[in-house]
């Protein structure tokens, strides 16, 4: 409430510039000065009572739009946007709009606010009229393109949003990542679709935008693996851990099986090793134990377990210890006693989320591309110490 009341002071101050112009004015003298005192007062004792929503009414009645005002007018609305006040925004804005010999500063100024009123209100197509429209006058050109991109985006519009992207590129902004995730979008429209041959164009379009474009790599080594052709599948597995080990992850388990189709774990667990050595991942630390067990014994894979956990320490990896310990058999008492500290990290670890932005920290069980919370492209990936939330399987 204060913030709003600090914000409204310049208004009252201009106010009462205003009363005091039009007061010596020879012209508005006789007829208005008077009333416009009485009203100026009123809104002040408005404010002083912490009444803001009556004195902006004064203030808006009082202040008539000109050159001297229109400022004013502008910062006004901006606020009642930003505080959620919409209607009253747009209000403000249109009465703007609508006054003649309005300067064309002024009036460009004004149709981009609008236009973000309407943004705000989810009034999409009213606010996309507005912004081509400023595109067409050829002004404020940039930051309208913004505006039309956020637009798309929330429409779902993948190919409008290229071709304001591809715009935005032109004028010196790199819009390479983002481009690519469109490309992706559609990709994963057409796969839906079941039309496999454009997909595989989007994604050749994504790559060529953004070369490390973990996503298109994810969608094509999915195809693969769906249609069987497991060697190439395993290839673009690989490109993924390649390109951001971060999302390794989502790469070891269908590794695993396309690997075990082949009848090629020996390769797999010498590629596993070999990226254990460069990136420390528990889920390779699940796999690589899991083929120690079948192709050894009990007790190699819990000794890898064990040494790895010790390198670095985390609750998931306690855990798989731990099940791992329950799964080989002991005395009842110590049976029981794992349990309970089996028991006791689930509990621990089953509210834990997958994954998290890197941006604005939002968290989620389920992976975005674009993040719901700050609406950033790319900035969302795996957690490690979730790795045992996907890769519980691999024990049992």
């Amino acid at each position: 409430m204060l913030q709003y009341l600090f914000g409204l002071l310049p208004v009252a101050a201009t106010c009462g510039w205003w009363v005091g112009r039009r007061k010596f004015n020879k012209e508005a003298s006789g007829r208005i000065s008077f009333k416009m005192r009485r009203d100026y007062f009123k809104g002040l004792n408005y404010l002083i009572n912490e009444q803001p929503d009556k004195a902006v009414d004064v203030f808006i009645k009082l202040l008539e739009v000109d050159s001297d005002t229109v400022e004013t007018h502008l910062a006004l609305g901006s606020l009642f946007r930003r505080r959620g006040e919409v209607e009253r925004a747009i209000r403000i804005h249109q009465n703007i709009i609508a006054r003649p010999n309005l300067a064309t500063q002024h009036r460009l100024q004004a149709l981009s606010e609008l236009g973000q009123d309407y943004l705000r209100a989810g009034v999409l197509d009213r606010a996309e009229r507005l912004f081509l429209e400023l595109v067409e006058l050829g002004e404020r050109n940039q930051s309208s393109y913004r505006f039309l991109l956020s637009i798309y985006q929330q429409e779902k519009d993948w190919l409008k949003a290229i071709e304001i992207a591809q715009k935005l590129q032109g004028l010196g902004e790199p819009m390479g990542v983002i481009i690519a995730h469109y490309h992706c979008e559609i990709a994963e429209h057409l796969l839906e679709q079941a039309d496999t041959a454009d997909v595989h164009v989007h994604l050749k379009k994504a790559q060529s935008y953004n070369p490390s474009c973990v996503r298109a790599s994810l969608i094509r080594a999915r195809i693969e693996f769906n249609d069987k052709n497991y060697k190439a599948a395993i290839q673009s597995y690989q490109k993924v851990i390649n390109q951001d080990p971060e999302f390794l992850i989502e790469a070891v388990n269908p590794l695993i099986h396309c690997y075990r189709e082949l009848d090629a774990e020996d390769k797999m667990s010498v590629y596993f090793q070999d990226c254990l050595i460069r990136y420390p991942h528990l889920s390779l630390v699940l796999a690589i134990s899991s083929y120690l067990k079948r192709s050894q014994s009990d007790e190699h894979a819990i000794e890898f377990i064990a040494e790895q956990v010790q390198q670095k320490p985390s609750l998931p990896g306690l855990k798989c210890l731990v099940t791992s310990y329950l799964k080989k058999g002991h005395t009842a008492d110590e049976l029981n006693k794992f349990a309970v500290i089996d028991d006791l990290l689930s509990r621990l670890l089953v509210d834990a989320p997958n994954y998290r932005c890197g941006q604005c920290g939002f968290s989620s069980k389920s992976l975005f591309w674009l993040c719901p919370s700050c609406h950033k492209w790319e900035t969302i990936k795996p957690i490690q110490s979730a790795d045992i939330q996907s890769l519980r399987h691999l024990h049992a």
